[in-house]
């Protein structure tokens, strides 16, 4: 039967990365492609106590439907926390999703007409460009020079090309782990705000710091609601739960909101309950701080590994936090050509051409260093470093 699809449909596609990792996740595989946590630091113990505490409450409420904003004593813990950022956002102006994935989503079908044009970092996370791509939207990205962001360029694109949204991840960025400095958000917030350009700040990664210097988020710069701010509690709780947040200001909220009725009613009742439980009853900025620990160490032997195996073969990043590290190779490199020998020799990572909507970069890689042990990081790398170097012969 031939099936009579939206024309939208023509614009989705496959994640590259949720693909690669169906190879990678066997096991005699070294992974650098995921963008997961350690699964040894989720809190289990906690969480099951959570989920018994709650549960045994005798409140049926818990299994009940509820409303789509979210529960009120979780958003306003949410609230809590974004105020240490330095983020005023009331509980009214939060709204809670199934993860962050789902509220660029919901963004995207709020905000998105077919041609619209969504401006972004180059690179940037896939994740993002699939959800603009599905509501058939275009892209620019941000114009840099050996300086870094070309101010004046940028002001002249924006001026001609109109877009609709900026969306950034400007902390510990998915897939570079770079980071803007203060000025540089700053002055793009003062861009945006001069063309009424609504920025959309993707903030997975902030709590993951790792030299304990901490950057204010783009949001927490802005008092005329030119920022929409997207939370998660995957990377500092667990992935699996599915639990992020929105925070707008109150008229985009319920516009949100209407659009996520129509999606799912509302974010499970017993998830919310659970995680607010933990919360309060335990000790989450603790839980957090060995986190930090556990993958600082990670990415110290990853980068020693490179400046071992790779040092005259490629450039990296040096990320100050998140979960990825760039690596670069030279120009006659595609890494998406080397992928299959990668594999086969039993190391996967995920080529950067998979991050770009223009001018694909074909000779770098993302390199995750969260989820591999230390000695997986040091085995793999070598790996690597070796088939590299057999490809050049």
């Amino acid at each position: 039967m031939q099936y009579a699809y939206a024309e939208r449909v023509q614009n989705m596609e496959n994640s590259a990365i949720r693909e690669l990792l169906k190879v990678a996740e066997q096991p005699h595989i070294i992974s650098f492609a995921g963008g997961l946590p350690a699964p040894e630091l989720f809190p289990l113990t906690e969480l099951k106590e959570s989920y018994q505490k709650v549960l045994g409450a005798g409140d049926p409420s818990v299994l009940q439907y509820g409303s789509t904003e979210g529960y009120l004593p979780l958003r306003a813990e949410i609230s809590a926390l974004m105020k240490e950022k330095g983020i005023s956002s009331n509980p009214e102006n939060i709204l809670l999703t199934n993860g962050s994935q789902q509220g660029l989503d919901l963004i995207a079908k709020l905000f998105i007409n077919p041609g619209d044009i969504v401006l972004l970092q180059n690179p940037s996370y896939l994740g993002a460009i699939q959800s603009f791509q599905s509501y058939q939207a275009n892209f620019i990205t941000i114009p840099t020079n050996s300086a870094g962001i070309d101010y004046t360029a940028l002001e002249l694109l924006i001026k001609v090309k109109r877009p609709k949204l900026f969306y950034l991840t400007p902390t510990f960025q998915n897939p570079t782990g770079s980071t803007l400095t203060v000025e540089e958000r700053k002055t793009l917030l003062n861009i945006a705000r001069q063309y009424h350009l609504l920025i959309i700040e993707d903030d997975p990664y902030s709590e993951l710091c790792y030299d304990n210097t901490t950057v204010s988020p783009i949001r927490a710069f802005s008092d005329e609601n030119e920022v929409i701010y997207l939370g998660t509690f995957s990377k500092t709780l667990a992935p699996g739960l599915r639990l992020g947040w929105i925070a707008a200001e109150k008229n985009i909220i319920s516009k949100l909101t209407i659009a996520k009725q129509g999606t799912d009613l509302h974010t499970s009742t017993l998830l919310q309950r659970t995680t607010h439980y933990y919360l309060t009853h335990f000790k989450p900025a603790e839980h957090i701080l060995s986190i930090r620990q556990v993958y600082k160490d990670r990415r110290d032997i990853m980068l020693k590994a490179l400046e071992d195996h790779l040092t005259h073969q490629a450039l990296w990043t040096e990320p100050r936090g998140g979960m990825f590290i760039w690596l670069t190779l030279p120009e006659v490199y595609d890494t998406l050509q080397l992928l299959p020998s990668a594999l086969a020799g039993n190391v996967a990572y995920v080529p950067g051409a998979n991050f770009y909507v223009n001018q694909k970069s074909s000779n770098s890689m993302r390199l995750n260093f969260s989820n591999p042990s230390p000695t997986q990081i040091e085995q793999g790398i070598k790996l690597l470093a070796d088939i590299i170097k057999q490809s050049n012969k």
